[in-house]
């Protein structure tokens, strides 16, 4: 893991008034942003408005003993120590609480240099530390298959990647929407950063809001220390939104002001900080409709939606599950039955199933089947449990009508029906109706114009 040094926000603290401008203007002209104080007074007023990445800070203030209030600061950004009274005995104190360095006046510009492009290193290091260590999952990110719709999509994502374009991604549950979201970070400029995912339908709206944007310390009870959120975290990278139809009114509001303005608030916090993140958002729900039912922002939909991924069923790729069973047994999960092979008949299995669940029903199926085949060195249909026969009812259709219909009313009331089955996808909704994606769309919208019979 490796940090690109970068110019930040720096708040130079130094009573010297000569040598706070010289060095406010050596950074300036270096590409830093930076706010001065010549009292601690000036410091605290300034700290109030904005958040530094970086505080210089002298130890001999006129209203404050700088190493009194340097643990307080080391512990929201680097400080770098400037004094000129500098003796071994202060070094030590000041690195015991918390200096990323130790300086010495007068100051040499090249060593306050270094000094500062380490310390911004070490920050953004620790930053991609945290993330690292709080992602739980272990993520796979090979989206496998070779069929004809996984081409369409992987061409719509080398399209997309290399913007800095927020995508939505529609699929069912289980198709790997979050697969595709880190393969839209893999393919743009943001690849060697972090990609951060949260999921909007496991947590409460304040854990949510604090996972997100994190939170000041007496935010809400147990917020005993401010917390960096994911935005901050994956700061230069990606953020990724699952299931964002489950996200509270309130927090769509705040993600709107997000997208909208690239300014934000950790809960609990009166200061703006600025985004630098991608927002890659996925949903298996409808979102317009719940715009029409006012359960989500149309605003925010239509920022999410500046460009949409739709992710096909596994059902809908079937020439790819042999070659994801394949990648599944083989998996570092199972390396333990790397040498396993699948039997014809499992396969013929597989391929007879309707995979209501998609890929990770799959991949739990294959991992189920590695398990219960023991030490046999070939995989049976016997060891595939449930999926020894298509379990997957086929799908009556009736209409009734109180007067002999037209043609336009039949397919009215047809499309009305495949609306509204469950997982069902917009492009499997196509392929039914023989027609293309952009028919359909325009099918759905001229029945919601004004006028439509």
């Amino acid at each position: 893991m490796t940090a690109t040094p970068r110019k930040g926000r720096i708040l130079v603290v130094d009573d010297d008034a000569t040598l706070n401008r010289f060095i406010a203007q050596h950074l300036r002209a270096a590409g830093h942003e930076v706010v001065a104080a010549l009292r601690w007074a000036e410091a605290e007023a300034q700290l109030a408005r904005v958040e530094p990445d970086l505080v210089i800070l002298d130890l001999k203030l006129p209203d404050a003993d700088g190493l009194a209030k340097l643990a307080g600061l080391a512990e929201t950004c680097p400080v770098i120590v400037l004094t000129a009274f500098g003796t071994i005995d202060h070094a030590v104190e000041a690195i015991k609480r918390g200096a990323s360095d130790f300086l010495t006046k007068p100051v040499n510009p090249d060593v306050l240099d270094l000094s500062i492009k380490r310390a911004l290193a070490a920050s953004s290091m620790r930053r991609e530390y945290e993330y690292y260590k709080r992602q739980a999952t272990s993520l796979d990110k090979t989206l496998i298959g070779r069929s004809v719709a996984m081409a369409k999509l992987r061409k719509m994502i080398e399209v997309v990647g290399p913007s800095e374009t927020t995508v939505l991604i529609l699929g069912e549950s289980g198709v790997g929407k979050e697969l595709v979201a880190a393969a839209v970070h893999a393919a743009s400029a943001r690849a060697g950063k972090a990609f951060v995912a949260i999921d909007c339908a496991t947590l409460q709206q304040n854990l949510f809001e604090s996972e997100l944007f994190g939170h000041e310390r007496g935010a809400f009870t147990g917020a005993d220390r401010r917390k960096e959120g994911l935005i901050e975290v994956g700061a230069g990278g990606t953020v990724f939104l699952d299931e964002i139809g489950e996200m509270s009114g309130a927090l769509q509001a705040k993600l709107l002001r997000v997208l909208e303005t690239g300014r934000y608030r950790r809960l609990g916090g009166t200061k703006d900080l600025v985004s630098n993140v991608r927002f890659v958002a996925a949903t298996n729900r409808d979102l317009e409709a719940m715009c029409r039912r006012g359960e989500f922002r149309q605003d925010l939909y239509y920022r999410l939606s500046a460009f949409v991924l739709d992710v096909p069923a596994l059902r809908d790729r079937m020439d790819d599950v042999p070659l994801l069973a394949e990648h599944f047994l083989g998996a570092r999960d199972f390396a333990r039955q790397a040498k396993k092979r699948w039997a014809p008949a499992a396969i013929e299995a597989l391929l007879r199933y309707a995979w209501p669940g998609n890929v990770r029903e799959l991949r739990n199926v294959v991992e189920r089947a590695a398990l219960v085949s023991g030490a046999a060195d070939e995989i049976r249909v016997a060891h595939l449990g449930d999926l020894r026969g298509p379990p997957a009812a086929r799908r009556d259709y009736s209409f009734s009508f109180d007067h002999a219909p037209t043609l336009d009313e039949i397919a009215e009331v047809y499309l009305d029906q495949l609306l509204a089955e469950k997982g069902r996808s917009r492009s499997d909704i196509a392929k039914t109706l023989g027609i293309s994606e952009r028919n359909l769309y325009r099918l759905i919208n001229a029945r919601r114009s004004p006028g439509a019979a």
